[in-house]
């Protein structure tokens, strides 16, 4: 279901001009070819294999961007990652490594002469230029992900902390035993078994060999960073390099599963001694990121315990006085990551509006106005980081291409960003175009909802088309310009299908009051609002057949349409979806997701408000119209796939709806992932699973 912090899918880039300075011994996974690009066409192994940006660093004198380039081999079953420097302005692209092993986590060192970064767990060393490699860190179990002080001396590492005993430390003498012993909650997360669990650690590095580290945490039984998605974002060094901010949710069993109580505090590195800097704010406090003058700090806060989708407001507290200041308070939507301009004068961050993210700035005054353009409306802006006083480096991307490095100029009219990759340019000339265009729907409440809808290649207002409506997942989220290797829109549509992708009731982008009806309302206006984009989509005399595809709380709502459609479908397909509510609650692991949108908003300190045996009148009206409780409706052939590893969803919520399908005599088929979790991740499994997929809805969608 939807999560609060941000899960970094690795992005990378190579631009076509880059040059090879080092190459390991064994094979290379390295970019496609548009020679290999067959008839412009876009299969989902092309979709895998073209590069993908992610991680830009400017340098120390501000004139070149390191960053990295993930390239995917569907035969070798793969994706790894190398790393390469791009001028500030676009010139001299130039790959500095070229192994069989990703390179992740790079940063500038000594002034722009070297670079740092993480290779098979470990932290390595080498030129800017790529030559002269060498480890410097020898951490027994590797490591994660690391951070530098400002000082350069001083760094941070993530590694495992055990939390659970073995069946052979309870009882020697049964070596062989598999037994797990659990006595509280949150005894499994998102895809594993809670035995191991993330801390941060502080350590010297001399520029040669990093040092014996320190457990922030003190050996307490607390994630840092907080998981499943979280990294060192969470994490942050002051400028004099003695304090160090982070995010933690200091609970563990029950009380975790149910809070979404994390805070920020302050971490004195010469003496040990803690702060909780925002004691007394019950929701999400994350992404703390120091003033480049040590006064401030800025992060990100929600207000309510118990609540993922409240609204990410944008937070900054004067260390002088203690004073906080709501910086996004006339601001409806949701600031996420921030960065200090380097008067202190201004924080940056980007914000999802009408499905699409922009760039904003906010004064300490709490004014907010944009700075990425409106010139091109069907991008993305995301991820500022500083270049100086006057430039951002930032992340574009769309539903047409994925991301590329732009330069946003502060000092004029905010229209002409320059884009400084381009990783992708030739591949995505030889692909078929394919036309995108907004769609504003009328609603049954008479509201008007933002949706996306792209067409086929060489599209014809004088064809019909079959058509798929994606129900979005979450339930909080949105549909914004932004390119996936798990959901690509533009594969779906180079198909041969009109794509209508509808911002319902419960999306991020259209302001707090939109994205908060849907919790305990899960069967009501946002299952009419998908109606209404049928509807107003199948309208178009272009339109042939529909089908509806969803996961997780989209697989829900494919399962809810599956019983109230009334013949608008021709197909269902349904990934990782809740099927039958009451059961769902008691088997996911994040129980402050199903209490509270299953109708229990509850009150500071309150469990189970939104339990099946909860007598508040909103829970019975949910569990009451479980989508498990329409199946009797059912007549519309359906797909069902799930990852055998999903702990969020768990795997029996897509067998029991198959089982239902089979019983009720509906065309019905299963196709389950024993080695993935919640999605499908693997390349050669996510191939398959798009395969079948299709193979399922041109059978019931397009014409014979």
């Amino acid at each position: 279901m939807k999560r609060i912090f941000s899960f970094v899918l690795i992005m990378a880039a190579l631009a076509s001009s880059c040059t090879t300075t080092d190459k390991d011994s064994g094979k290379v996974i390295d970019r496609l070819t548009p020679e290999e690009i067959v008839d412009g066409h876009l299969d989902f192994e092309t979709v895998l294999r073209l590069g993908r940006i992610s991680d830009p660093q400017v340098s120390p004198n501000l004139r070149e961007v390191l960053y990295g380039v993930t390239y995917t081999s569907v035969e070798e079953n793969r994706s790894n990652r190398d790393l390469f420097i791009v001028g500030i302005d676009g010139s001299n692209c130039r790959r500095i490594t070229q192994t069989p092993k990703s390179e992740s986590n790079a940063r500038w060192i000594n002034d722009g002469q070297r670079i740092m970064f993480l290779y098979e767990g470990q932290i390595w060393v080498m030129d800017a230029d790529g030559k002269n490699r060498r480890k410097v860190s020898d951490i027994e179990g590797g490591i994660g992900e690391f951070k530098l002080a400002p000082d350069g001396h001083t760094l941070v590492y993530v590694k495992d902390f055990k939390v659970a005993k073995k069946a052979a430390e309870i009882y020697p003498d049964l070596p062989k035993s598999t037994a797990r012993t659990i006595e509280d909650m949150m005894y499994r997360h998102w895809d594993h078994f809670v035995e191991d669990i993330p801390h941060t650690y502080v350590a010297d590095f001399d520029g040669e060999k990093i040092g014996e580290g320190v457990d922030i945490l003190g050996g307490e039984p607390f994630e840092l960073p907080t998981m499943p998605f979280g990294g060192l974002e969470q994490i942050d060094f002051s400028p004099n390099s003695k304090y160090i901010a982070y995010s933690c949710r200091k609970k563990t069993g029950r009380d975790y599963a149910f809070s979404t109580n994390t805070d920020i505090y302050l971490y004195n590195i010469e003496t040990g001694e803690t702060q909780n800097l925002t004691e007394g704010m019950p929701g999400y406090d994350t992404n703390p990121v120091f003033s480049p003058d040590g006064r401030w700090i800025a992060w990100l806060s929600m207000d309510r315990d118990g609540y993922e989708a409240d609204q990410s407001r944008l937070f900054v507290m004067l260390f002088e006085t203690g004073e906080k200041r709501n910086l996004s308070k006339s601001f409806i939507y949701n600031a996420e990551n921030p960065v200090w301009h380097p008067s202190c004068d201004f924080i940056y961050f980007d914000a999802e509006v009408d499905g699409r993210k922009r760039i904003f700035e906010a004064t300490m005054g709490a004014s907010i106005s944009q700075v990425s353009g409106n010139q091109i409306e069907t991008y993305n802006f995301a991820h500022p980081q500083m270049a100086g006083h006057d430039t951002i480096v930032a992340e574009r991307a769309s539903m047409l291409r994925p991301t590329e490095l732009v330069t946003i100029d502060l000092a004029g009219s905010g229209d002409d960003e320059k884009v400084i990759t381009h990783e992708n340019d030739e591949l995505i000339a030889a692909l078929k175009p394919i036309q995108i265009s907004e769609r504003w729907i009328k609603t049954v409440d008479g509201k008007k909802m933002h949706s996306w809808v792209l067409y086929p290649p060489q599209f014809s207002y004088n064809k019909q088309y079959p058509a798929i409506m994606v129900c979005l997942g979450g339930p909080q989220g949105a549909f914004t310009q932004s390119w996936s290797t798990r959901w690509n829109y533009r594969f779906l549509a180079s198909q041969g299908y009109v794509v209508i992708l509808p911002n319902r009731r419960g999306t991020t982008s259209s302001g707090q009051e939109w994205c908060e009806q849907i919790s305990g309302d899960y069967m009501g206006l946002n299952i009419q609002d998908y109606l209404s984009a049928a509807d107003d989509i199948c309208k178009e005399r272009y339109v042939g057949k529909i089908a509806a595809i969803g996961a997780s709380y989209g697989g829900f709502s494919v399962y809810y349409l599956a019983g109230v459609h009334q013949k608008r479908f021709s197909a269902f397909v349904a990934h990782a979806g809740i099927f039958n509510q009451e059961h769902m609650y008691m088997e996911t692991e994040e129980m402050w997701f199903p209490d509270w949108d299953n109708g229990g908003c509850r009150r500071p300190g309150e469990y189970m408000a939104g339990s099946p045996w909860s007598k508040n009148p909103a829970a019975v009206h949910h569990y009451a119209n479980s989508a498990h409780k329409k199946a009797l409706n059912w007549d519309t052939p359906i797909l069902v796939t799930h990852g055998e590893l999903d702990y969020r969803v768990p795997v029996d919520q897509g067998m029991a709806a198959f089982n239902t399908a089979q019983m009720l005599g509906v065309p019905s088929k299963m196709v389950l992932f024993p080695d993935e979790n919640h999605w499908v991740l693997k390349p050669q499994n996510a191939v398959h699973w798009w395969r079948e997929i299709f193979d399922w809805l041109d059978r019931w969608c397009k014409e014979k």
